[in-house]
């Protein structure tokens, strides 16, 4: 299992177009820098799915978990503020 924290402060360019007047982080952000901080951005793997189950406000402390099976799969959970805010699932990307 591997953990990770994230926070994306009020002044990320990226609240300038997502949305005006009412910021949320972008859900490709949110998976993108959890790979990142976890390391895995990099380890020939790729997102068979995902699901975003809460708006992610900015400023917004997000706890990371990860968990590989045997077979190489993992599993990505993403809470804010203690609520599930979002889960994928990695597989190897073919070769």
């Amino acid at each position: 299992m591997s953990d990770a924290h994230l926070r994306f402060p009020a002044a990320h360019p990226a609240f300038a177009g997502h949305f005006p007047g009412a910021p949320l982080v972008p859900g490709a952000l949110l998976l993108a820098a959890a790979l990142q901080e976890l390391g895995l951005a990099r380890a020939g793997l790729e997102i068979a799915s995902a699901k975003f189950l809460l708006a992610v406000a900015p400023d917004t402390d997000i706890e990371v978990h990860c968990v590989r099976d045997a077979a190489g799969a993992a599993r990505l959970e993403l809470r804010a503020s203690g609520r599930l805010a979002a889960t994928a699932v990695l597989r190897d990307a073919p070769a």
